[in-house]
């Protein structure tokens, strides 16, 4: 590439979003790219022309490795939508005309199906006036939902963290319950699809018997059965964990989450309902219909943010669909992202490749059913399978003055 390029991240941040802009980077660098912006806050910062210069952080190795042990966004992060293009050509003219300011030939965009979306629309319109700017989305979410790829960079170290906080949660919730049971309820991340929920299935191992039910969205949740399925189990143990999706369903459509605030629920740019209180819900009907101690507990952002818990096969696959994206590119592509291909269990192997975003954006892939078990509450072998290669290694963290280091922008 003989112009510079600029990178950017969007949507929910994730453990290991920052090895994308360091695989970025390096294979830009590499390439004899002259310059790598990054856009401060995604697309939204780059229409206000807010940039900053990555060779400030990392033009040393150092760089290179604290960004990839630094959670959350590094460049920042935005929920902004890109209007449609008939009637709203000016803010894409927007785009071309601050590409042409700083010489930016290629943009990367780094995020789930919002985040394809707008790779999309840009190269759409790209290819409709004629002009040479290329585009490529880097696959991130901790959702596990984009199609075509076998997985998402960021789902295997939530999935880590979420399995690794349940071992720890059901130690401690076995730790009483000697006349009675505490019914703890997990609320796990996933709107519509239950990847993260399913997640607490790989807590079972030789020394966990891991969590008694999983719900999912992807089955409709029934109140009756659910309160059924509470009172068998508190008859029979003296601890009850049971990990639940922030967005399982009644079969009237409602969200459980809504019963919580009376419907009353907030929606972002992209029109999606705002999930949360569905573990505080079902503890407060559990206690209300058996008399049991319950507890309740949101992972909330924890999921997304433990840098420290990664998983060391999320971290490098991270860093290559960032990588790749940059050698695709360079091959002249545009209008594409860089998905995963696994190539095998034992061991594990995973390749990338290229596909046509068109494929992807808007697209939403769910957990398959036939790795959800007959009684709709938990995750069979299939899945463990497939998922447990994702949470595998680990990265030490730089520790300084007793905690992990982080790289952040000025």
């Amino acid at each position: 590439m003989k112009g510079n390029i600029v990178v950017g991240q969007s949507g929910g941040p994730t453990a290991v979003i920052n090895s994308s802009v360091a695989g970025v980077y390096v294979a830009a660098k590499q390439l004899g790219v002259k310059k790598v912006y990054g856009m401060v806050h995604g697309i939204q910062g780059f229409l206000a022309d807010n940039l900053c210069d990555l060779d400030e952080y990392l033009d040393n190795e150092t760089g290179v490795e604290l960004l990839k042990r630094t959670p959350s966004a590094f460049l920042g992060s935005c929920r902004f939508k890109m209007p449609k293009i008939e009637g709203n050509e000016e803010v894409y003219e927007k785009v071309f005309e601050i590409m042409e300011k700083h010489d930016i030939e290629c943009l990367f965009y780094a995020g789930g199906n919002d985040s394809m979306d707008t790779v999309k629309m840009l190269s759409d319109y790209a290819a409709a006036h004629n002009k040479p700017q290329r585009f490529m989305g880097v696959p991130k979410t901790i959702d596990n939902d984009l199609p075509i790829t076998d997985h998402c960079p960021g789902y295997g170290s939530a999935a880590k963290y979420i399995a690794t906080s349940l071992k720890e949660v059901i130690r401690d919730n076995s730790s009483f319950g000697v006349e009675k049971p505490t019914i703890l309820i997990a609320e796990i991340m996933g709107r519509n699809a239950g990847w993260l929920a399913a997640a607490a299935a790989l807590a079972k191992d030789v020394d966990c018997e891991g969590v008694d039910a999983v719900y999912l969205p992807e089955r409709t949740f029934d109140m009756d059965a659910f309160m059924a399925k509470v009172k068998d189990l508190a008859e029979r143990k003296s601890s009850v964990v049971i990990a639940v999706s922030e967005g399982i369903k009644l079969s009237d459509g409602r969200y459980v989450c809504e019963l919580a605030s009376e419907g009353d629920v907030a929606v972002d740019a992209f029109g999606h309902k705002q999930m949360s209180g569905t573990a505080a819900y079902l503890a407060q009907a559990v206690a209300a219909e058996t008399g049991l101690k319950t507890r309740a507990i949101e992972f909330s952002t924890l999921q997304r943010a433990a840098t420290h818990l990664a998983s060391l096969t999320d971290i490098n696959e991270a860093f290559q669909v960032g990588h790749d994206a940059v050698i695709a590119a360079e091959e002249g592509k545009t209008g594409m992202m860089i998905t995963l291909d696994r190539n095998g269990n034992d061991p594990y192997q995973c390749g990338t490749s290229v596909y046509d975003i068109h494929a992807i954006a808007n697209v939403e892939r769910t957990v398959p059913d036939e790795w959800i078990t007959e009684d709709g509450c938990g995750l069979n072998e299939g899945y463990e399978k497939y998922a447990r290669p994702l949470i595998m290694g680990e990265l030490q963290p730089l520790f300084v003055n007793g905690t992990p280091r982080h790289l952040v922008r000025k």
